[in-house]
């Protein structure tokens, strides 16, 4: 015997449409009301019956109204006359009011005494429309806020707390025992974690000011905001406090900038935190890095890589000896292309060593060690203990000095396969930053086998790309000199128009472009001459380097990503290198 008229409801439907029959769906109500989910949402979560089945056979047998929540707009005065804790309580969307009746999107019809509780409270009547429940809860994000429903919760629980979490100007005391172990605020940090991983988020960044606190997400490298409710600046400190805690951070010290880690599970998926913080005028501001601690590392292809590049870079990996750096500025995804390079030469026949800080990626087969400036276990002592462990491959994080430089390259000098990055703007420019450091020339050129500079460029979203009709002729013009193309009304090039599935920005995902300087006889000579970096630049390019900006024209025209992404992220080439500037 069910114990719900809304399970009721939904059975019969279930059973007229022939989609379960009576035994099957009283098991699942029973397993339903024991997990505590209302028995559509069981039977979508568990892959029993698809949304669009359940929501067809409500509509044929109900009669009821199918909308897609995405497309529709909802007007303000209907989300005010409706408060987050009805709507969420309920599992409803408000759609529409037209005098005394309220229009609300479901996906399993409220009970009757439900719609007497809304009636009672509300004054209105209910008219039902169906749509699919995770529309319906990310119609509720959008026009209520991301974990509306929570700090409604903790107001109205206890409006003393407004007060013990609010700071003024950062210096207001905090009642740290209620704050940190409070279980509404960890259920609020919860859902702001889990809602960025969510979104494929990499940061979660919370910057307090006065009078408000801005909570962002960095998606596909751009900074989006996170929809928290005003009202989330009352728990600032409450919220910083409770992520603290998690990284083992002291929660008393704000004057002085901190470090910590924490690991938690989202789904199916373990994350690993690493948490900044930094004080600022109105507070203390935090950076949330979300990094996976498994993943499905992928192919050269998959990065960026084009036939042309994958196969020079392939010859580069195989090769028995030697460095290969990979340039780019911070976030430009050198950690990842190092990664997939030793994911294609790990076999149980070699030691594979890397030295990082910090570890981005668990992999199996290779030794991985984390450096500890505060026991003074750098990445040059850690070099010489390396050394010892008998390896053929090492992975060296970042070559920052020329202490790290040197051992590198003096283990390549010794028949030992390294790979490692610089923060350099593009590759010819690595060979001088070798020198500047004070690495001699000579160990440079008899050493390294190519420098691989690398950028990341958002990709046009599949969902909303369409044509541009009507690009900039100068554009054209660039793409078409710079890729040696004959006509410019030939080149096609393509943009998002934002949708939903890209949070309107016209972009889903990142890739890379990349520019491989092998280091050859020509450019040995170059670097045994200390020449200047356009002088080098040239070479490779003479040499047949295709550059940053026409690995990224390519990526253009053939529809992945668009010139503003190119061009926002690498430079002009020199005109003496005999390509269009």
């Amino acid at each position: 015997m069910l114990k719900s008229a809304v399970s009721k409801t939904l059975t019969d439907v279930l059973q007229k449409a022939q989609l379960l029959d009576e035994a099957a769906l009283q098991a699942y109500a029973a397993e339903a009301l024991r997990t505590n989910r209302r028995l559509g949402v069981y039977l979508v979560d568990e892959g029993i019956l698809k949304t669009q089945d359940i929501l067809k056979a409500l509509s044929e047998h109900l009669r009821l109204e199918l909308i897609n929540l995405k497309s529709v707009s909802i007007d303000k005065t209907v989300i005010e006359r409706v408060p987050v804790k009805f709507a969420s309580y309920y599992h409803f969307m408000p759609v529409a009011l037209e005098g005394n009746k309220l229009s609300v999107a479901v996906f399993e019809p409220l009970d009757i005494h439900s719609q007497d509780d809304i009636r009672a409270h509300l004054g209105l009547e209910t008219r039902f429309v169906l749509a699919g429940p995770w529309d319906i809860e990310e119609a509720l994000k959008k026009y209520y806020g991301l974990a509306s429903e929570t700090i409604d919760q903790i107001l109205t629980k206890d409006l003393g707390k407004r007060s013990r979490f609010a700071q003024e100007d950062g210096a207001g005391l905090e009642d740290i025992e209620h704050s940190s172990d409070d279980p509404s605020v960890a259920k609020l940090v919860n859902q702001i974690i889990v809602e960025a991983f969510q979104k494929r988020a990499t940061d979660i960044h919370i910057e307090p000011y006065r009078n408000k606190v801005r909570f962002r997400y960095r998606i596909d490298g751009v900074l989006i905001d996170a929809n928290l409710p005003p009202e989330a600046r009352h728990f600032l400190a409450a919220i910083l406090s409770r992520i603290k805690i998690m990284a083992n951070i002291t929660i008393t010290e704000k004057r002085r900038p901190h470090d910590g880690s924490a690991v938690v599970r989202v789904k199916d998926q373990t994350l690993d935190l690493r948490i900044s913080t930094i004080p600022t005028l109105h507070g203390e501001s935090m950076v949330i890095r979300l990094l996976p601690t498994t993943t499905t590392l992928l192919d050269l292809e998959k990065l960026g890589f084009n036939k042309d590049n994958a196969r020079k870079f392939r010859e580069l990996i195989c090769r028995p000896h030697g460095v290969v750096f990979v340039t780019g500025p911070t976030g430009s995804g050198k950690t990842t292309t190092l990664y997939a390079c030793l994911n294609e030469i790990n076999d149980p026949n070699r030691k594979i060593i890397t030295i990082e800080d910090p570890i981005e990626y668990e992999m199996e087969g290779l030794t991985q060690i984390q450096v500890n400036p505060g026991v003074d276990f750098t990445f040059a002592s850690g070099l010489r203990s390396i050394l010892r462990h008998d390896p053929d491959i090492l992975m060296v994080g970042e070559v920052r000095d020329k202490e790290t430089a040197d051992i590198a390259i003096r283990t390549a000098l010794t028949g030992h396969l390294v790979f490692s990055s610089l923060h350099t703007n593009d590759a010819a420019s690595a060979v001088t930053r070798l020198v500047d450091m004070g690495v001699e020339p000579y160990l440079v050129a008899s050493s390294v086998q190519a420098f691989v500079a690398q950028r990341l460029v958002r990709v046009i979203c599949p969902e909303c790309r369409h044509e541009d009709q009507d690009p900039l002729i100068e554009i054209r013009q660039d793409i078409v000199q710079s890729l040696d193309l004959s006509d410019p009304m030939s080149v096609r090039i393509y943009k998002g128009r934002g949708c939903d599935h890209c949070n309107n920005t016209g972009y889903y995902g990142r890739t890379a472009i990349y520019e491989i300087l092998l280091v050859d006889e020509a450019i040995r000579s170059a670097v045994l001459d200390r020449a200047r970096v356009e002088d080098i630049a040239r070479i490779a390019i003479k040499g047949g380097m295709r550059t940053l900006r026409q690995d990224g024209w390519m990526n253009v025209i053939q529809g992945i990503t668009t010139p503003a992404e190119v061009m926002n992220v690498t430079m002009k080439e020199d005109a003496l290198a005999g390509i269009r500037v």
